[in-house]
């Protein structure tokens, strides 16, 4: 995930040549096959410039997000072959109808702003397969407060390389269940789904009972593919769009930003929080 370079620093008005640490950027080509077993066909999806690693769980959770699959039954097994260092082909369960029309328009996604050119929120609503599960829970602000610095223990590669993003999914108690890293907030994220999704065993997909951080803004598209997920709770380290904000608030999702030094901002989904009433 990171590559060692020379680099020229310049401190304390002294050049020097020193070893530094960047994280890695390379592409990734993902392909669908689909179809009956005598009869399988090949798709070009999406090319993605990504960290490598955990590429399986990244095209998983591409097309669970973008709603072209809605559980690991959808996926056949083996799930993926590998197509060399930046290409892999992900295989559809034969019995599984998948809506084609949706991979007829070849995905182009940055590390940077991911797939760009959604129609509105609406049309989110209608491929979000998500179904209401009726939990309810409250969430202390104390137990969110302390999140930041549970995923910056473990981020191992920001650390070293302070160029890569986050996405982290913790239970309600505070309890840290699994992160990805990626040059692409998007591709964490996805990788985060993803690795989750193919480790259920349910029929159905979804994520309501727990929370999600994700290490930067919070931007429409991320709030998408929480919302796809079935994620109720969504912290920022930064700061959320005004779409986000939105969508957030058209899902019934609580949305919370500029998460650190025991501060943060509710946007919406108060009733999650527990509040203290006293105002300044």
């Amino acid at each position: 995930m990171i590559k060692e370079i020379t680099i020229i620093r310049n401190k304390n008005s002294g050049l020097s040549h020193v070893q530094d640490v960047v994280a890695i950027e390379e592409p990734l080509e993902i392909q669908l096959e689909t179809g009956h077993s005598d009869d399988r066909e090949v798709h070009p999806l999406s090319v993605t410039m990504r960290t490598p690693g955990n590429d399986e769980e990244l095209a998983v959770g591409f097309l669970f997000t973008e709603g072209l699959i809605f559980s690991i039954a959808n996926l056949a097994s083996p799930i993926s072959f590998s197509l060399g260092e930046n290409a892999i082909l992900i295989r559809l369960n034969e019995n599984f109808d998948a809506n084609l029309d949706k991979v007829k328009r070849n995905f182009y996604t940055t590390s940077s702003c991911g797939v760009c050119g959604k129609e509105s929120i609406e049309a989110i609503h209608q491929v979000c397969n998500i179904k209401e599960d009726g939990i309810q829970f409250q969430l202390d602000l104390k137990t969110i407060s302390q999140l930041p610095s549970r995923l910056y223990e473990v981020q191992k590669t920001f650390v070293s390389t302070g160029g890569i993003h986050a996405a982290a999914l913790f239970h309600v108690n505070g309890e840290l269940i699994s992160f990805r890293e990626d040059v692409g907030r998007h591709n964490a994220l996805d990788k985060l789904i993803g690795a989750e999704l193919i480790k259920s065993s349910e029929s159905t997909f979804q994520l309501g009972a727990h929370i999600l951080l994700l290490s930067g803004r919070a931007s429409f598209e991320l709030i998408q593919k929480a919302a796809m997920a079935g994620i109720k709770v969504v912290c920022a380290i930064g700061a959320p769009s005004s779409l986000a904000v939105e969508t957030a608030q058209s899902f019934g999702l609580t949305l919370i930003g500029f998460l650190k030094n025991e501060s943060c901002n509710v946007y919406c989904g108060q009733d999650r929080i527990k509040m203290n009433t006293d105002e300044n």
